[in-house]
């Protein structure tokens, strides 16, 4: 006999996700398994360049939006850091408030997320680390400062290939961010991109150095409680 719990109330979280990103999901399946479901829709992006996501906010996101919502979610999140960072900050709010009159949403900002919670943690020293180009590190770092962060420095790994931001395991991850902390002695290190197995590798890093982590990831699992529990 198979038992189901009435009392369990789990929300549709539409995820709005790069096509060639294979982590995202995962960690936030692992992280909401309790409250949501999670459903993607995917824009097309191969190349994470500003030209790559450029398009693939012009060309691609509309479509996702609308296959999103066919399935009434209850919170969407456009889940690719860099792309969220790639006009402004008032361009992602703008973007955001779109996606939610389409839906009918809650809609959530990685790039928003991640600096709210950056901003909010009190930490004046902040290191930031991603798998990006330059370009797009750039962008990231005007981000966050416009929140009102203190970035120290910014470190990529100059991955442009979108798929190939994925392939860096937790051990590469942690043996770069552990040297950038150990250079730069930041207060607290924000570990960008939705397609970076950072999540996986934030617990030894803190274990290694003492110096609390954020990943991209995280930042909006805990954006998407929040909404849950007080906006939903």
């Amino acid at each position: 006999m198979i038992i189901v719990d009435a009392t369990v109330d789990r929300k549709r979280l539409g995820l709005l996700v790069p096509s060639s990103n294979t982590i995202m999901e995962q960690d936030l399946q692992r992280g909401l398994s309790d409250i949501a479901s999670v459903h993607a829709a995917r824009m097309y992006l191969v190349e994470a360049t500003e030209s790559g996501e450029s398009a693939m906010l012009d060309e691609y996101l509309d479509r996702a939006v609308e296959d999103l919502a066919s399935l009434k979610p209850h919170v969407v999140v456009f889940g690719c850091t860099s792309a969220g960072a790639l006009r402004g900050p008032a361009y992602d709010r703008q973007l955001c408030e779109r996606i939610q009159a389409q839906t009918g949403a809650t809609t959530i900002s990685t790039i928003e997320s991640a600096s709210n919670v950056l901003a909010e943690s009190g930490h004046q020293r902040v290191a930031v680390l991603t798998p990006y180009v330059d370009e797009l590190n750039v962008k990231v770092r005007a981000s966050i400062e416009a929140a009102g962060v203190d970035v120290m420095e910014i470190e990529g790994l100059g991955i442009s290939d979108n798929y190939g931001l994925a392939e860096p395991t937790p051990s590469d991850i942690a043996n770069r961010a552990v040297a950038l902390i150990r250079r730069t002695k930041p207060s607290m290190l924000f570990v960008s991109c939705t397609n970076f197995r950072s999540l996986e590798a934030a617990e030894h890093i803190e274990m290694v150095t003492g110096v609390p982590v954020m990943t991209s990831n995280l930042a909006v699992i805990r954006a998407v409680k929040k909404a849950v529990t007080e906006r939903v």
